[in-house]
Formats: structure tokens, sequence, C-alpha cells
């Protein structure tokens, strides 16, 4: 189930309503930027950047940092996961990282293990839009 800003759940998007459908025979690697509602049921490797929605179908095989305004997960995911509003994780999905989001859905039957963060809401600023730089070497001075 979607949620519409003002806390009432909206319906779940119709196939008319998807910006892109990528199906269980797909298998993409790299970078992946998108406007609208995506489903991805396929495989994907690499980084996936947007403001909007992304739903990982029970098939989809996700090994990615994924960066957008709403994730819906159903399947497997291998990596970080950063929203703006909402992260749902549902039944069947299974979850190998950290998720940050001013909202978290954990539902009964989920895999998850990694870290849960709840961040403010931030509605005037998009939280994705460039990926951020590698904060894992820091120079020292002396």
């Amino acid at each position: 189930m979607l949620w519409k800003k003002n806390g009432k759940p909206a319906a779940a998007p119709k196939g008319s309503d998807l910006s892109a459908y990528i199906d269980e025979a797909s298998e993409i690697e790299g970078k992946y930027t998108f406007a609208g509602t995506v489903m991805l049921n396929g495989k994907f490797t690499g980084e996936i950047f947007s403001n909007d929605t992304l739903i990982i179908g029970d098939k989809g095989v996700v090994n990615a940092t994924v960066r957008a305004g709403v994730v819906l997960v159903n399947g497997e995911v291998t990596g970080n996961i950063l929203a703006s509003e909402r992260v749902e994780l549902r039944g069947t999905a299974r979850v190998f990282g950290d998720v940050e989001a001013p909202v978290i859905v954990v539902e009964e039957g989920v895999l998850f293990e990694g870290h849960c963060r709840m961040t403010k809401s931030r509605p005037d600023q998009p939280a994705v839009v460039t990926p951020q730089r590698d904060l894992s070497i820091v120079s020292l001075k002396r």
C-alpha cells in the first residue's frame, strides 16, 4: 500500500501508472536514474537514484545502493536503502544492508539484516540528487 503525504493510504499503482517495468527475464548492471514509479522484478547491480517510487517485486534481486523517495521491497536487496519519504519491507522481502527513512515499515516474515535509522522528514529538500562522496578515507593533519 502506498501513502500520500497527508497520511492516508493511496491505491497501489496500476500497470498504467508505472513509468517502467523491468521483468524477471532482465538483468541490468550500472547506474539507473528515473522519474515516476518503477517496478523491478529482474536482477539489478549498481546504483539506483530517484526522487520518486521504486517497487522491488517478489522476484526482484537488487545488489545496489538505493536512493529514492519511496522504496517498497518484496524481493531481495543487498545494499543500503535511503528514502526521503518511506521504506516498506513487505512479507517476502530479504534485505541485507542498512535502511534509512523518516517512515520505515517492516512486516512480519521479512528477513532484515542491517541497521535501521529513522530520520526527520525534509519535504523542502530532495534527499536524492547526487551520490555522496566516499567518506571511508579521511585525511589526517599532523
